[in-house]
């Protein structure tokens, strides 16, 4: 990233600061009245000349103004921008809110609550199942051409029962047999079981994958609306086409939503930097939730880059921190 003097980063970030006010291209004039710059036009403007060769500004056709570009926007959030934390009436009325005994009708009421806060549109992951780990697999045949597969997934004791079922099948088939003729038997009849285990085998894994597949997390959606209600969006027909068709076909957007699972705190994925085209116009802002302490899925809202950051950024940090508490109450 580059490198700007103290004047320059003033500049960039009141410009930036004026542009998310009301969204018209900000001129050299206008920042001459900028109470902290204490530069002439002229000076503005040569320090304007540099931020847009290093790409953070850009001028809309032939307008005397220049707008942030999506870099000038990452500077800003990642250099410039002071978050401060939510009043407590603020989080009060949020907390009061996440109040649903049912878990799913909690995250629906967070995803509702997001877009009302924000009057943007919010997305709230459902968590996915815990993480399950193989614990015995057993294949049982009932017909020549049928076989019932039992994955088991928790820890189970040995009882008695199952002990004295295994003593009895060893009593049947190798009872009366010395040590010796009993292990070249053995070892002939796994032999000849390899095939066939090798083939079961990879039943198991396709069925534990089709399983796995079958749990995938899926998402709440709110305040889609709000998306033709925003100006920097609601005049390209062609983009919330897009956009729209990209909640309904859901994969790439829970592939960036996963991202935001597995990284620690709030992520702001700004324009192309979220590698999912319908969102290049876009500022998709996200953090992980957890239940237990265990991260469990993600939420976040989708705006234009010209959002009020310093005041979205806190709300999806204390929604997050506030659905975990209500979660693990659960």
């Amino acid at each position: 990233m580059a490198v700007l003097n103290e004047r320059a980063r003033i500049l960039l970030g009141a410009l930036v600061e004026r542009y998310i006010e009301d969204g018209q291209p900000v001129g050299s004039r206008t920042l001459a009245k900028h109470g902290t710059l204490n530069l002439s036009p002229a000076s503005i403007r040569n320090i304007m000349a540099d931020l847009e060769e290093v790409g953070f500004i850009t001028s809309p056709h032939t307008s005397a103004g220049r707008i942030p570009t999506p870099k000038g926007y990452r500077f800003f959030v990642d250099s410039l921008l002071s978050v401060n934390p939510l009043q407590g009436q603020e989080i009060a009325q949020i907390q009061s809110a996440l109040t649903p005994a049912d878990p799913q009708r909690l995250l629906a009421t967070t995803s509702h609550l997001l877009s009302e806060l924000t009057q943007f549109t919010s997305v709230v992951v459902t968590p996915r199942r815990r993480r399950q780990t193989i614990r015995q697999i057993e294949f049982l045949r009932l017909s020549d051409k049928r076989v019932l597969l039992i994955i088991v997934t928790s820890d189970h004791p040995f009882y008695q029962e199952l002990l004295t079922r295994a003593a009895n099948f060893f009593n049947q088939h190798y009872a009366g047999l010395s040590f010796e003729d009993a292990r070249p038997r053995l070892a002939r009849e796994l032999r000849d079981l390899q095939s066939d285990i090798s083939q079961l085998m990879e039943v198991a894994l396709q069925a534990s994958n089709e399983a796995i597949q079958g749990t995938d997390s899926e998402y709440v959606v709110s305040g889609e609306a709000n998306l033709l209600r925003t100006p920097d969006l609601a005049t390209d027909m062609d983009r919330l086409r897009k956009l729209f068709g990209m909640f309904e076909q859901k994969t790439e957007l829970l592939q960036l939503l996963d991202i935001g699972q597995n990284a620690a705190g709030v992520q702001i994925y700004i324009g192309s930097e979220s590698g999912v085209a319908p969102l290049d116009e876009c500022t998709v802002i996200t953090a992980p939730y957890a239940r237990d302490g265990e991260v469990v899925g993600t939420l976040g809202v989708i705006g234009p880059t010209r959002m009020d950051y310093e005041r979205v950024i806190p709300i999806v940090d204390i929604t997050a921190r506030l659905l975990s508490n209500a979660l693990s109450f659960h």
